[in-house]
């Protein structure tokens, strides 16, 4: 093949490496604001994480807004959701949401703009 395909084919392998890691860009703030809280406290039931966002937000955080957030990030594989007991689910941070946060704060205290 030419050194076109070639060049073609490496970029295709780095876009993928790239698409690969675990990124923050595209969620919400309150989003990235969950991730803050359990990589801060660890695993955590629903009503604790609610609880330490309105100490935050010094605000009401309703249920409609907490879980449906914390199941998209379960989706992107950013947390985990587990059972506590028979009757409470908990959330924990995975590490592709841990390399997701280290990266963002690599990113912000750097001042350069990189993908995150």
């Amino acid at each position: 093949m030419s050194s076109e395909s070639t060049a073609g084919e490496a970029r295709t392998d780095s876009e993928e490496s790239y698409s690969d890691k675990p990124r923050l860009a595209g969620l919400s703030a309150f989003q990235r604001d969950i991730l803050w809280v359990l990589s801060h406290h660890g695993p955590l039931k629903g009503l604790a994480i609610k609880s330490k966002l309105q100490e935050y937000y010094r605000e009401d955080v309703n249920h409609g807004q907490l879980y449906p957030n914390l199941d998209e990030l379960v989706e992107r594989g950013l947390v985990e959701k587990g059972k506590r007991d028979q009757r409470t689910n908990e959330y924990t941070l995975t590490a592709d949401g841990k390399q997701a946060l280290s990266r963002r704060r690599t990113w912000t205290e750097a001042g350069e703009i990189h993908h995150v």
